[in-house]
């Protein structure tokens, strides 16, 4: 089969924002404490932070991680998780149905974040909770000193604020799951009025406010609309979550979920681009699709978990060959929307739906979805490029027709390098690729990624880490002038990168 593929260097979709390769912490199943936290491991530093995986995430480059929640935050007391940690109380999470120790807190967490080298994003109880808490968490992180709790953060070793710029103002409030979910009349006019007292303290704070919490709620996009009527001007993202599994066993469906993401993200541009107009505004409202990833291998396992444990074994999907492939494409389909996507978590970062498993007191390891992640965040950050695809195209049960080709392009201009990132969904046929790359001339081919496996379900395990890894391909591409041909197998992740 035969695809094509041309872009040119002065068409573009918009800067690919380093947020764009952000993560997920949560305090939730084996996240935290057997995760990021296991005092006494081999590999735990003073702080009961697990080098090894601090090694793992620094490798992907994730420059933001959201904290403490996801379901969790909404019935969680912040102010529990800080000062000295004996005398903190434990809580029953009512989210996920665990004991909380409260033994890694916020205060933990920014100094884990530093480590890993990330940014903080942290969400905000709008669930049980409401202004006052969010404006006293404010004042404990980002104040200087001479103030009740500024003092606090100091007399708990840190003298310097932390400086947080990005804050989630609630979770998926519209679920019937979430401790104090809420219609979307009450969230906008909440999310407004904490909104407001945040911009008191600091103008420069960057708010995201909840969208509906999946494509297929009842409320959507109405919920959407409702609360941007209530907020827009004092808010500068909207959140959008969505994960995709294939439970059915239907591949060619599954292989094309980055179309279903990419009709949710228009159908949120859309409305919210109809709120601006309606309110004759002149600001565009960005999105945050903060949580996002396949979550459907553990559904089952989870329903077994003996309640009111700390870590228990939750949502530890071991993902497939398969499922990388569809990360993979929902990566492209995040950068093909990098016009209005500005931030985006992968949910989550360890052993819960993670490209980062861990063992109690053992290794940790890489899953198959490490890899595409690991590629996009490293090459991926630049300027993303208006790309035309031509590609046959196959018939699935939920998308109908689905391009085999699926691509996008990003240009470092800083480093006169171009990078192609292409998943091939046919799983029988090679695809021969095509790329006219005008305003590209001169380039030469630096290597050829691959990902490809004969296996769709195999998967990387403590006992077999390795079993799906890319290789750095010969001879299956080459330029000449501003053309580029290559060979793309059947059911593979391809990384072209040129300079």
């Amino acid at each position: 089969m035969k695809a094509r593929l041309h872009l040119d260097k002065e068409y573009r979709v918009g800067k690919s924002e380093d947020r764009l390769f952000g993560s997920f912490i949560e305090h939730l199943g084996r996240a935290v404490y057997g995760g990021i936290f296991e005092p006494g491991h081999p590999e735990a530093d003073a702080n009961g932070f697990r080098r090894d995986v601090i090694g793992l995430v620094r490798e992907l480059g994730v420059p933001v991680v959201r904290y403490p929640g996801g379901n969790f935050v909404s019935s969680f007391n912040w102010e529990d998780s800080i000062g000295p940690v004996a005398g903190r109380p434990r809580r029953l999470d009512l989210a996920w149905r665990s004991a909380e120790p409260n033994t890694f807190g916020l205060d933990e967490f920014v100094r884990w974040a530093g480590e890993a080298g990330a940014e903080p994003m942290l969400a905000l109880n709008l669930g049980t909770r409401g202004i006052d808490a969010a404006r006293n968490l404010v004042e404990y992180c980002n104040h200087p000193g001479g103030s009740y709790w500024s003092d606090k953060r100091k007399a708990n070793g840190a003298a310097a604020p932390y400086g947080i710029r990005m804050w989630c103002l609630g979770n998926e409030m519209d679920g019937p799951w979430q401790v104090g979910q809420k219609t979307a009349e009450e969230y906008g006019r909440l999310t407004g009025e904490v909104a407001k007292a945040l911009k008191l303290f600091d103008p420069g704070l960057q708010l995201v406010a909840c969208g509906s919490s999946f494509e297929k709620m009842p409320t959507f996009p109405a919920w959407e609309a409702t609360v941007l009527e209530a907020c827009y001007e004092s808010v500068d993202y909207l959140s959008l979550h969505s994960y995709f599994g294939n439970r059915d066993d239907d591949l060619p469906s599954f292989l094309g979920s980055s179309l279903g993401m990419d009709s949710f993200i228009k159908s949120v541009v859309a409305t919210c681009d109809f709120v601006k107009a309606k309110k004759r505004s002149r600001k565009t409202m960005y999105l945050s699709f903060d949580e996002w990833n396949v979550w459907f291998h553990s559904l089952a396992a989870d329903k077994r978990v003996e309640p009111w444990t700390v870590g228990p074994p939750l949502l530890e999907d071991v993902y497939t060959f398969e499922d990388a492939l569809v990360v993979g494409c929902l990566l492209i389909t995040l950068l093909r929307n990098a016009d209005r996507v500005k931030v985006a978590c992968l949910a989550q970062l360890v052993n819960v739906i993670a490209p980062i498993m861990t063992a109690k007191g053992g290794p940790a390891w890489r899953q198959t979805i490490f890899y595409p992640f690991l590629h996009a965040s490293k090459y991926g950050r630049g300027t993303v490029l208006d790309v035309r695809v031509q590609s046959p195209v196959y018939e699935s049960k939920l998308y109908g027709g689905v391009p085999c080709l699926e691509a996008v392009a990003v240009a470092d201009e800083e480093r006169g390098a171009l990078t192609i990132f292409a998943v091939n969904r046919s799983t029988t046929e090679k695809l021969e690729l095509e790329a006219a790359l005008d305003g590209f001339e001169g380039m030469r081919l630096i290597e050829h990624i691959e990902l490809a496996h004969d296996d769709p379900k195999a998967t990387n395990t403590r006992e077999n880490p390795n079993e799906v890894v890319p290789q750095v391909s010969a001879g299956k591409a080459k330029i000449d002038g501003a053309l580029l041909d290559a060979r793309l197998e059947p059911l593979s992740w391809n990384v072209l990168r040129l300079r």
